[in-house]
């Protein structure tokens, strides 16, 4: 039994010598020293020998073990060395080239739009004013001619806080705060959240509007139907032209829904236009001239005759879902990167 320890042994050591893969190598050692190697099936006769030869088997077993073993290690690391050389010599690096930055984020939508919509107001003269999300009641209702009983108050689905105070429904407030902290002439816009009781594929708690407010000498209707052309054409191209229909606004006396004609079938109505249903037109927001109640509650009542005003307010979600197709608005607040790295 000894002189077959040996003979698997010295011929183990050649086969680990000429081992020319760590595969092959593998191979060698599951051959020996596995559960079913040649080794281990040599120790199964132990039981058939005398019990003063069963010390010097097991000794020389163990002893062909650990040159095995050793014998191994030895040839893995020569091997993975070799391995390794190769590897280097065919994987080269090329240091000139420039580095791969990771994406590191874009600007939402969201911040795109309502940018584009100041940059483009911007030229017209208008500054950008901001004001409290938490507002009072007061201001956010009263003050821009919507009473206790108006009808326009459950419209609104309004956040309250406590007694008088809520988040702001819209940013008219703005508009108000601005009126009564400055002496007219007044051309400002009024960007930020908004927040109310809704939501659904076109509708969401809290979303973004801009409004834009101008208060001077003969401001007319005119002066409010060219700044809105200007922003259609400046936002959706220079074939865009607008409409307005006559609506109701408690803030705005005459109020008037404006429209922008498609930009897909260039405002000729067409039934295959998913984007204007077939109609030629888009409703982008709500304008009018301003009510002359508010003029007298920011304390314009004395300024005389000839003083008007024009106001206009937009969803940013609304326009950026145009320019962007963008079919469902919950898209803009679910924070998926698959969404999110298309901007």
């Amino acid at each position: 039994m000894i002189a077959k320890l040996n003979g698997i042994g010295e011929q183990a050591l050649k086969d680990v010598a000429e081992a020319g893969s760590l595969d092959a190598l593998e191979q060698v050692r599951v051959a020996v020293l596995g559960k079913k190697g040649a080794l281990s099936e040599v120790l199964k006769g132990l039981g058939t020998v005398t019990a003063e030869e069963r010390p010097k088997i097991g000794a020389v077993a163990n002893d062909w073990k650990r040159k095995l073993e050793g014998a191994l290690e030895d040839r893995k690391a020569a091997l993975e060395s070799v391995a390794l050389e190769a590897r280097l010599q065919s994987e080269r690096l090329d240091a000139s080239l420039p580095a791969r930055l990771p994406h590191r984020g874009s600007l939402h939508p969201v911040t795109t739009t309502t940018r584009r919509i100041i940059e483009i107001c911007a030229k017209l003269g208008f500054d950008v004013m901001t004001g409290p999300e938490i507002e009072t009641e007061f201001l956010n209702f009263d003050a821009v001619n919507i009473p206790a009983d108006h009808p326009a108050r459950d419209m609104q689905d309004t956040f309250f806080m406590g007694p008088g105070v809520l988040l702001r429904t819209h940013t008219s407030s703005v508009q108000m705060r601005a009126m009564r902290s400055q002496s007219w002439p007044v051309r400002i816009l009024c960007p930020g959240a908004v927040y109310r009781c809704d939501s659904d594929a076109t509708h969401s708690p809290m979303f973004h509007q801009v409004e834009g407010l101008w208060v001077d000498r003969d401001v007319k209707m005119s002066d409010l139907k060219g700044v809105l052309s200007t922003l259609a054409r400046e936002l959706f191209g220079a074939e865009a032209k607008i409409r307005l229909r006559p609506s109701y606004f408690p803030f705005v006396e005459p109020g008037a829904e404006v429209d922008v004609s498609c930009f897909q079938c260039k405002g000729t109505p067409q039934s295959g236009c998913r984007i204007c249903k077939g109609t030629g037109w888009l409703e982008i927001l709500g304008a009018g001239m301003v009510h002359p109640r508010l003029l007298e509650l920011a304390g314009f009542k004395d300024a005389g005759s000839g003083l008007t005003g024009f106001a206009f307010g937009m969803g940013v979600e609304r326009i950026a879902m145009l320019l962007h197709q963008i079919p469902d608005l919950r898209l803009m607040f679910q924070g998926d990167v698959r969404f999110l790295r298309q901007f």
